[in-house]
């Protein structure tokens, strides 16, 4: 199989899963992943070395080159994970959080984040750092703090990578300006008929579904859903 025709395999199942991770956790069959959807039947081991598995690699590199194909999206999302999302899923995922509709009270520091996207996307990780002031290992752990709500409800998602440092970057993008007219339409979706799809697409045990559930309810504890606009 092709590069070519595995990619074009990658987003058909995407679009008819909904939501994949790039990678299976321990090689659990759930959540579901992109490896398990290309390798049914072969377990999974991490390795980078001349004898690792090709694969693993090969893997990597598409899931950069899909998250800047603006075909699916991709964020990382599930437990801080790379994960891939439909186009649909993705919009009513954003009605279900409430995201779009500005139910969502960002900690001060997220907001500072989020505001810096809203007026340049995409940024990588070094040049977000830089912008805010958040450089070097004392300011790590601030960073992660801040960056986690905007990846839980999606304020964020991925697009490529940039060499800017000694490793490749995540280049990272406000979901607002990225997809505008995603982020449009799933302003139309009322919170229920989002969940009706959700769990229609998903399934009320998937764990997709319970980890959005979750994420869902931790917004009640931020600003009781209200709206901030």
């Amino acid at each position: 199989m092709t590069s070519k025709s595995k990619k074009r395999k990658m987003v058909e199942a995407i679009e008819r899963r909904g939501c994949l991770l790039v990678y299976p956790l321990q090689n659990q069959k759930e959540p579901s992943s992109l490896w398990s959807e290309l390798y049914p039947r072969s377990e999974m081991v991490w390795g980078w070395d001349s004898d690792a598995d090709n694969r693993v690699g090969e893997m990597w590199v598409m899931r950069e080159e899909l998250s800047r194909s603006e075909e699916v999206v991709y964020a990382k999302w599930f437990r801080n994970r790379a994960t891939f999302f439909s186009k649909k899923l993705f919009i009513n995922l954003l009605a279900y959080l409430g995201t779009s509709k500005g139910l969502i009270h960002l900690p001060k520091a997220s907001q500072e984040a989020l505001d810096s996207f809203l007026m340049d996307s995409p940024q990588s990780t070094k040049i977000i750092k830089e912008n805010l002031g958040w450089q070097g290992k004392m300011m790590e752990s601030h960073y992660n703090r801040a960056m986690k709500p905007l990846w839980n409800y999606l304020f964020i998602v991925g697009f490529g990578e940039v060499d800017d440092s000694s490793f490749p970057s995540l280049n990272m993008a406000a979901t607002q300006t990225l997809f505008e007219d995603l982020w449009l339409q799933s302003q139309d979706i009322s919170e229920e008929k989002a969940e009706v799809f959700l769990l229609k697409t998903l399934g009320e045990k998937n764990l997709f579904m319970k980890y959005a559930k979750r994420v869902h309810d931790s917004a009640k504890t931020l600003e009781d859903r209200t709206p901030l606009r």
